[in-house]
C-alpha cells in the first residue's frame, strides 16, 4: 500500500471515528475524548522522555473525575459558567501554561526541557485543554454537538488551505527554524477560507440569527491563529525530541498529539470566548 493511500485511509477512519461518537451520544463523546486524553498523555511522556505510569493514571484520574462533577450536578449536564470556581481553576492553570507555552516557543536558548516544566506542560498544555474541549459543546441547551463538530471543520478547513496557498503562492517564512514549510501567505489564506466556512457553517449547519454570525467569524480567526501557535508549539516538542511524529497510531499522520495539537491550543480560547460572550451578553 502506497503511502498516499495510507494516509488517505486512517485520515478517513480519524474523520468518521471523530464526528461518529460526536454525534452519537455524550457518552461516545466522552469516552472517545478520554481515549484521545490517554494516548496524547503517552505520546507526550515519549517526546519529553519522562516515564508514563503515573501522568497516565493522573489523566485518567482527572479526566473521571471531571465526568463525575459534571454530571452529579443536575443529573444530566450543567449549564456552563465561567463564575464556577472548577471552571476558573482550570482555565486560569491553562492560559498560565498556554503563555508559559509561547515564550518556549519563541525562547531560542531552550533546547533542553527541565523535569519540573516537563510536568507542567503535561498537565496545563495536554490534560487541562481536553478537559476544556470537553465542556465547549455543552450550554444552556445541554449537549449540542454541532459546535464540536464546526470547529473541528474550522481547524481543517484553516490547516488545508494554509497548505494550499503556501504551496502555491507562499514566499515569505513564517517561523522557519520551527517549521520550515509554513509561509505568512499561507497563515493568512488559512484564516481567510476559514472565515468564508465559518459564515457558512454559522448561516447554514448551525443557523443562528443573523446578527450573531459574527461570532462565529471571531472564532474562525482564533482557530487560524492559535491553532497555528498550536501546531508549531508541538513541532518544537518534536524538534527538540529530535523526532518527525509523536506517535504511530494513525498512519501517515502520525499520532493522536498530530492530530489534535491545533485544537487542543484552540479549545481554551474559545472556551475563554464563550464566557467572555456570557459576561457581556
Amino acid at each position: 500500500m502506497n503511502e498516499t493511500l495510507k494516509r488517505a485511509i486512517s485520515g478517513a477512519v480519524y474523520i468518521i471515528l471523530l464526528i461518529f461518537c460526536i454525534l452519537y451520544s455524550t457518552e461516545s463523546f466522552f469516552i472517545l475524548f478520554g481515549a484521545f486524553l490517554l494516548i496524547a498523555t503517552f505520546e507526550f511522556c515519549n517526546l519529553v522522555q519522562i516515564h508514563k505510569v503515573i501522568p497516565i493514571l493522573f489523566a485518567s484520574a482527572f479526566y473521571l473525575l471531571f465526568y463525575k462533577i459534571t454530571f452529579a450536578t443536575s443529573g444530566l449536564f450543567y449549564e456552563l459558567r465561567f463564575s464556577k470556581p472548577f471552571d476558573w481553576a482550570v482555565l486560569g492553570a491553562t492560559l498560565f501554561v498556554f503563555l508559559k507555552s509561547i515564550h518556549f516557543l519563541f525562547d531560542n536558548k531552550t533546547l533542553k526541557i527541565d523535569a519540573f516544566s516537563k510536568y507542567v506542560y503535561l498537565t496545563g498544555y495536554i490534560i487541562l485543554p481536553f478537559v476544556i474541549m470537553t465542556k465547549i459543546p455543552f450550554g444552556k441547551d445541554g449537549y449540542n454537538p454541532k459546535i464540536l463538530i464546526s470547529i473541528f471543520i474550522l481547524i481543517w478547513t484553516n490547516d488545508t488551505f494554509a497548505y494550499i496557498v503556501g504551496k502555491s503562492i507562499g514566499r515569505t517564512k513564517l517561523f522557519e527554524r520551527i517549521s520550515p514549510k509554513k509561509t505568512i501567505e499561507g497563515f493568512f489564506g488559512g484564516v481567510v477560507f476559514a472565515v468564508i466556512a465559518s459564515y457558512l457553517i454559522a448561516k447554514y449547519y448551525i443557523q443562528i440569527v443573523e446578527d450573531k454570525i459574527y461570532i462565529w467569524l471571531i472564532i474562525a480567526v482564533i482557530v487560524g491563529t492559535f491553532g497555528t501557535i498550536g501546531d508549531l508549539i508541538e513541532s518544537k516538542f518534536k524538534r527538540i525530541a529530535g523526532v518527525k511524529d509523536s506517535g504511530k497510531i494513525m498512519p501517515g499522520h502520525g499520532g493522536v498529539l498530530d492530530r489534535l495539537d491545533s485544537v487542543i491550543f484552540v479549545a481554551p480560547i474559545i472556551f475563554l470566548f464563550y464566557q467572555i460572550l456570557n459576561y457581556v451578553s
